[in-house]
Order: C-alpha cells, then structure tokens, then sequence
C-alpha cells in the first residue's frame, strides 16, 4: 500500500504538469491519431496487393496494430521518460538522491514520473482491437479476454525488462541512448504479426528480442491462434526478465561511483 500511495503522489504530480499546457496535451493526442492513422494506411498498402499476411488476414493484422499501439503508448507514457532520466543520473552523480532514500531505487528511478497525454495511444490501440472485432464478427469469450489481459500484462513486464536492462548499462557506458535506439527499432518489427518475418529473423524477434510476445501472442488470445505453449513462454519471459533486472540493477549499483565519492 505504501508503494501504491507513492505511484498515486508520483501520477498525480505528473497530470497536473501536463494540464498546464493543456493545448499541448490536445495536440499531442492529435498527433497520436495522425500516426495511428498513418499505420493503418500501410497495412492497406499491403493487402491490396494480398488477402493474407504471414497467415493473417487484414483484421487480425489490424489488431496486431492495435496491440502493438497499447505497448507502444505504455512504453512512451510510463517507462521512456524514466528511462531517459536513469542515464543522467549516472552519468551526473545525483543518483544519491535516490539511492539514500528509504525505498527500492529500482521502483524510484523507473516508476516515478509520467506522460499523461501519451496513455492516448493506449485508449486508440484498444479502439483499433474494438473495431478490428467487429468487423470480423469475433465470438470473444470472456476467458480470451482474460487470456489477452493476462498476456498484456505480460507484454508490459518484458518491455519494462528489457528497457531496464539496457539502461542499467548505463553504470559502465554511461551514454545509452544508441542502444536504446537500436532496441526501440527491434519494437518497431512488432508492429506486424511475427510470421511475416522468416527464418532467423524471426527466431530473434520470438526468443532473443522477444517482440513477439509483446505484440503477436497477446493479439492471438483475442482471435483463437493462441498457441498455449506460447502463452506460457510469455509468463516465464515476464518471470525471468523481471527478476533478472532486479538482480542486475543491485549488481550495477556496485559499480556507481556517486557525486559524494
């Protein structure tokens, strides 16, 4: 409860920097909309040459699109704007102001702020899945939707993972940002259904980058391609990545030489 009470002082906070320049938060939303929009506009690209996709049809693609905007708007409004600030704090030596205080500097340094107006992304990707049902006269049950929630969750544990992990690099590099653009390019392959790709390129999206179960097997529960072998490889990546992270973090922080020493 403790750590529940600081999320809603850190949030609340946020919001209401955001809602001062609340012209800048409706034009952000609009700008989310343009690029939504912009990546429907490609996948029709595609299938007007094609019926199928890697064994997707235009719909279940379009939800992949959806799910991978429900990432995407988590990544930018919860983990990005922490992320960044990580790096700095390294490299600046005013990580003591966190690291003296009496909770987990993990939580503190990665959870602590937020974009409001980029949970937007969220609401549209979740509009994109709604729509995307519709039109395919889906029968969701209300166990699929479980699944995809269960699975989501799963989703954002391995993105805040593997994010946490490349900036935690930041104890030896310092500057991370290459590797932080070069990780947000692999995101951008989730975009569409993992069987577009082929051979190698897709064994190092599903088990080394594992971008699949961000976007692909969570947009599977919703429309029955859910492979439940699949389904159990994301909760164990979600397990093992996180406790990997907590355990590299506290290992990482031996190496931080703090503006005091």
């Amino acid at each position: 409860m403790r750590y529940l009470r600081l999320l809603r002082t850190f949030y609340k906070n946020a919001i209401l920097a955001e809602l001062e320049y609340r012209a800048n938060f409706f034009v952000n939303i609009v700008t989310n909309l343009f690029w939504l929009s912009w990546s429907v506009i490609g996948l029709q690209v595609f299938f007007n040459h094609t019926d199928q996709i890697g064994g997707w049809t235009y719909d279940e693609a379009l939800i992949v699109i959806g799910v991978f905007n429900v990432a995407l708007g988590f990544m930018e409004a919860f983990l990005t704007p922490n992320i960044l600030e990580i790096g700095n704090q390294v490299r600046l030596g005013t990580l003591d102001f966190v690291l003296t205080k009496p909770i987990n500097s993990q939580f503190m340094v990665s959870m602590r702020t937020m974009v409001f107006w980029k949970i937007s992304d969220m609401l549209l990707g979740l509009g994109i899945i709604a729509i995307a049902l519709l039109r395919q006269h889906a029968a969701v049950t209300p166990a699929g939707v479980l699944v995809f929630g269960v699975l989501m969750i799963c989703a954002a544990v391995i993105l805040y993972s593997l994010s946490f992990l490349l900036v935690t690099t930041a104890f030896w590099f310092v500057r991370v940002d290459n590797i932080l653009e070069v990780f947000n390019a692999f995101i951008e392959a989730g975009r569409y259904p993992i069987t577009v790709y082929r051979g190698a390129v897709r064994v190092l999206l599903t088990f080394f980058v594992p971008i699949a179960f961000i976007t692909t097997v969570p947009a599977s529960a919703l429309i029955d391609k859910l492979d439940p072998v699949f389904a159990l490889y994301s909760m164990l990546f979600a397990a093992g990545l996180f406790l990997f992270s907590a355990w590299f973090w506290r290992y990482a922080l031996r190496s931080y030489s703090s503006a005091s020493s």
